[in-house]
């Protein structure tokens, strides 16, 4: 990196200016009912309080021994919470609930054809399927304590049944997102050294069966190719008694559910007392190199925190029916689809397909027939249906007391939206900020207790102290209007143990830049570093900029460069890849590819193609590229490195900056015209940048 560049990084964190936006209030009716009324929560959740303030959220499950301490840093920064302290969460969050609420709806299950009735299921119900799914699992695939299952599933309920049933036996579950790959999913299986892969036939997907069992032949053979075998494919079908894909079963591998969950009608399963610290799930999200990162999250600390996190945040009480529109293969769906809602013994909604199938008004449909009161959903859901149905809500009889935006920061123009149309000016909102590797909110607004503020996602929530620093750690004062890099000075019980088989890279990207003594166990000497920009307003409240390493977070999923170009590397005419991002109206940022060709290929459209189903079949269909563009070479360092900070700019329309120092900066213009131009053409040119885009901009890169 040149110094020319570095010094223009750290110009563009300094003023970040914006229009300071006004508070909205919640109603007197929310407050009246909300969990977190009143006041003192702050003193009892405040510094001098912790780390046994987190008692508090422990103490919403059921123990089969308490814990002796509450948080053990003997071996910083691999904290363990409430050690010496036994529990099961499947226990947490079906069986303690029969004894008052068998009959009350567990999940509804929304099936994506309009055609077809949702589908409730009991705790009772729920609590049948996951002890005969477990002692299948148990006595069928052979699965002890401490081994890892593989799902590759839809938002079926079936999924929420088998992690369930994992929870239960103490089996270690990884669930790969549904549109990820097969190649992507057998990469985590290898990572993870798991032998069974649950997967499904198909599922629908804007109106269509997809042939989702083909993937798991692809994701075996993967598997394989680096060294590990599965053992077991378990294949539950969409339909009963029919089969929905074109892959053949493979005999001796591949067995349906249904066919086997015969032999365990009526088995119960006792539930397995775990440590708090075992192991309750790994959920793998992109990192800066190609390798995924198998964040490992807890039994104890995790479940209290979501828990925690559901009551006070989201206002969850037993009686609400709540609906997270998000997908169950991302940390959202694990903590308050399945674990947070069913541990508060709520109704979780589940739905199979996307928001907009058959139209824009399918989402206040479901919540005007099911009594949804509780509505979480990402901003590139929001700005989606506020763009192909702005009218759509105001049709429909539906009432929210409270409504979530999860997965990136959300515009305030589309947060104003969300309040008054979906919302319809009586729902308290919370902006939440968080990560894979949290288990749970890191920032909100208490929602009874704090005012609203468009595009900010307000203060560190309850036992959560944050702070930015420059890359010196210098700290950025509130109201200063300089960004920099947020961190969390203190451990909490939702953070991520290690990463699976990684634990010098976990200590390495999280904890060490902040570090000032390896050896300390003072957990303050241990702030987490989150790869995320922030700038604190004069009131305490935080906006969250983006990623400062070389992740593009396209519609609420990271995805990693270097497995971005790794996947275009793949194609035989490629010799160079470089993945940007580009501003996108819906999605926030999409991906844009530069590839360079080996000699003696020409470019064409045949080759960007090629590109597109290389990523599509390496990663999955969120991955696909908005554009290709063949350069005859990139823009590099003389040390050789790409500087992908300009090629992000010409994909923007923004200011290339100073290239004076690569190696060629007589590229630069020859790429721009070509990319520039073709996008004049085709309509595409993005709207003028925010600052603060600029910025994010210039520093796009900076983790080389």
């Amino acid at each position: 990196m040149t110094e020319g560049f570095e010094a223009q990084v750290s110009e563009a964190q300094i003023a970040v200016h914006w229009r300071e936006e006004e508070y909205y209030y919640p109603p007197a009716t929310f407050i009246a009912q909300a969990n977190a009324a009143d006041p003192a929560i702050f003193e009892r959740f405040s510094e001098k309080n912790f780390p046994e303030c987190f008692r508090e959220y422990a103490d919403l499950l059921s123990w089969d021994s308490y814990w002796h301490t509450t948080l053990d840093t003997s071996n910083a920064p691999f904290w363990k919470w409430f050690v010496g302290g036994k529990l099961n969460a499947s226990y947490n969050c079906v069986d303690r609930h029969l004894e008052t609420s068998a009959n009350k709806a567990a999940i509804i299950w929304v099936p994506e054809p309009e055609s077809a009735d949702p589908v409730a299921i009991t705790y009772r119900e729920l609590y049948r399927q996951v002890n005969e799914f477990a002692a299948l699992l148990r006595d069928f695939a052979g699965v002890k304590v401490g081994d890892r299952v593989t799902f590759h599933m839809p938002m079926v309920p079936e999924l929420a049944v088998a992690m369930l049933a994992c929870a239960r036996l103490g089996v270690i579950h990884s669930q790969v997102f549904g549109g990820f790959s097969g190649p992507a999913c057998g990469h985590r299986i290898a990572d993870s050294g798991s032998t069974i892969l649950v997967t499904m036939d198909g599922y629908y997907r804007s109106g269509e069966l997809i042939d989702h069992k083909v993937k798991a032949d692809e994701a075996v053979e993967a598997a394989r190719a680096e060294g590990q075998e599965v053992d077991k494919v378990l294949v539950f079908r969409r339909h009963q008694g029919q089969y929905a894909s074109k892959a053949p079963m493979v005999e001796g591998r591949d067995f349906f559910v249904d066919d086997l969950l015969g032999n365990y009608r009526g088995h119960v399963v006792a539930p397995v007392s775990m440590p708090a610290e075992a192991p309750l799930f790994l959920m793998y999200t992109s990192g800066t190199t190609g390798r995924p990162k198998g964040c490992q999250h807890s039994t104890g600390g995790y479940l209290a925190y979501v828990a925690g996190t559901s009551k006070y945040y989201q206002d969850i009480h037993p009686n609400d029916t709540y609906w997270c529109m998000a997908d169950i293969g991302w940390i959202t769906g694990h903590s308050y689809i399945v674990y947070g809602p069913l541990a508060l013994g709520t109704t979780t909604v589940i739905y199979e397909g996307v928001p907009n199938y058959p139209d824009a008004g399918r989402p206040w449909r479901i919540a005007e027939r099911l009594g949804v009161n509780i509505f979480h959903t990402s901003p590139t859901a929001i700005r989606m249906l506020r763009k192909v149905g702005p009218e759509e809500p105001k049709k429909y009889n539906y009432r929210f007391k409270h409504m979530t935006t999860v997965g990136e920061p959300i515009e305030p123009e589309v947060w104003r939206w969300y309040y008054s149309e979906v919302g319809k000016g009586q729902a308290a909102i919370v902006d939440t900020w968080w990560q894979t590797e949290n288990g749970g909110f890191l920032g909100s607004t208490l929602p009874a207790l704090k005012p609203m503020k468009p595009g900010s996602c307000g203060p560190g929530v309850i036992g959560i102290y944050p702070v930015i620093w420059d890359e010196d750690g210098n700290e950025a004062e509130a109201g200063s209007g300089k960004a920099g890099n947020i961190c969390i000075r203190n451990p909490w019980p939702g953070i991520f143990e290690t990463i699976w088989g990684q634990p010098e890279r976990f200590v390495q990207t999280y904890y060490e830049k902040y570090n000032k003594d390896p050896g300390s166990k003072d957990w303050r000497d241990w702030p987490y570093f989150a790869g995320d920009g922030a700038v604190k307003a004069a009131d305490g409240y935080y906006r969250i900029l983006g990623r400062v390493d070389d992740v593009i977070n396209v519609a609420g999923h990271r995805l990693g460069t270097k497995e971005l170009e790794s996947a275009a590397l793949t194609v035989p005419e490629i010799a160079e890849a470089a993945a940007v991002p580009v501003f996108d109206e819906i999605r926030g940022r999409a991906v844009e590819m530069y590839v360079s060709l080996k000699p003696g290929f020409s470019a064409g459209k045949p080759i960007e193609d090629k590109v597109v189903a290389a990523i599509e079949t390496e990663i999955g269909k969120i991955a696909r590229p908005k554009n290709v563009w063949i350069v005859p070479d990139m823009p590099k360092t003389r040390s050789g490195k790409i500087m992908r900070r300009v090629i992000a700019a010409v994909s923007n329309f923004a200011d290339v900056g100073d290239v004076t120092t690569l190696a060629n900066p007589e590229i630069v213009e020859d790429i721009r015209h070509h990319v520039q131009s073709e996008k004049v053409a085709r309509d595409d040119v993005p709207r003028q940048l925010t600052a603060q885009e600029e910025a994010e901009i210039k520093a796009f890169g900076a983790a080389e």
